[in-house]
């Protein structure tokens, strides 16, 4: 899938600093997973939203932040657990006195409990030196509002998908939003061990309720897209529900699901899709296995 009428008119290139999107909302591009680091300024400081795979990383992105000029760091905002997204909290913490982190409560929980998982899925793509696991310390369950003065960003719970935890950052007076992992242009929608695919549809009809035909959606990686893009691979989210509920409830295990449908996506990067979806459905719910 490709965007369409996004306002962005090229390539925002990797790792070249911060590219403007919208009135004081930017967004850099980094080459490592093609991850995507957001930052929105006010009159009170900036918010940084999601702060790369490492504490070295990191140090690179605050450069960039303090090069802008737009004011100091008051808020970050972790929009899911993953590694590339929060490892390079600590670099910001330390850089400034009372900083907030800012996360749904199942982020925390996760970076709390598993902190060692999560060093470790970084180590196998970049060095992880010198970094550590810094947890949120401002949680929420559903919405939460950083006020920078002259305008408020608002971060929103609006169901699980890539993840239990993630959270979208909508700042209206723009018309942006950073949709964290829950959109990805530069690849597939990423369905990992901790996926929720029976849920993700609904979760974006929520996030595409935020949009309207002029919105700039930023994807946790990959280029800034529009709400059709958005809507188009929600459409494909909703097929693989779809089809894996169907299975299930037909009493086709997840090993087999891969040969019994037509999926929108390369079937041997959805079994965490199966084996989540199968999971997720009451026991009630799926038929004894077909011979």
């Amino acid at each position: 899938m490709t965007a369409r009428a996004s306002r962005i008119s090229s390539d925002i290139p990797h790792d070249t600093g911060f590219v403007e999107i919208g009135d004081r909302c930017w967004v850099a591009r980094h080459e490592l997973v093609d991850v995507n680091v957001g930052l929105v300024a006010g009159h009170r400081g900036v918010v940084v939203i999601d702060t790369h795979s490492s504490a070295t990383a990191a140090r690179g992105v605050l450069e960039h932040v303090r090069a802008l000029g737009a004011g100091d760091v008051v808020a970050v905002v972790n929009t899911h657990a993953h590694w590339d997204h929060v490892l390079g909290n600590g670099v910001f913490t330390e850089a400034y006195d009372g900083l907030r982190i800012v996360a749904h409560e199942d982020v925390a929980a996760t970076l709390r409990d598993r902190a060692s998982e999560v060093l470790a899925a970084a180590a196998q793509h970049t060095d992880v030196t010198g970094t550590t696991v810094v947890v949120p310390d401002q949680t929420f369950s559903s919405v939460k509002v950083v006020d920078l003065g002259d305008r408020i960003v608002e971060v929103v719970h609006a169901g699980r998908g890539h993840t239990s935890g993630d959270a979208v950052v909508r700042v209206a007076a723009a018309d942006v939003l950073y949709a964290g992992d829950l959109v990805e242009e530069s690849g597939m929608p990423g369905y990992g061990a901790d996926c929720f695919p029976l849920d993700w549809p609904v979760t974006l009809d929520l996030v595409t309720g935020m949009l309207g035909a002029g919105s700039v959606v930023v994807p946790g990686h990959g280029q800034p897209v529009d709400r059709d893009f958005v809507m188009d691979q929600r459409a494909s989210i909703g097929v693989v529900a779809e089809l894996v509920r169907e299975l299930a409830t037909s009493g086709v295990r997840p090993d087999d699901m891969p040969g019994r449908g037509e999926w929108p996506y390369p079937a041997e990067d959805l079994r965490h899709a199966f084996a989540r979806g199968y999971a997720q459905l009451p026991r009630s719910s799926r038929s004894l296995p077909l011979l």
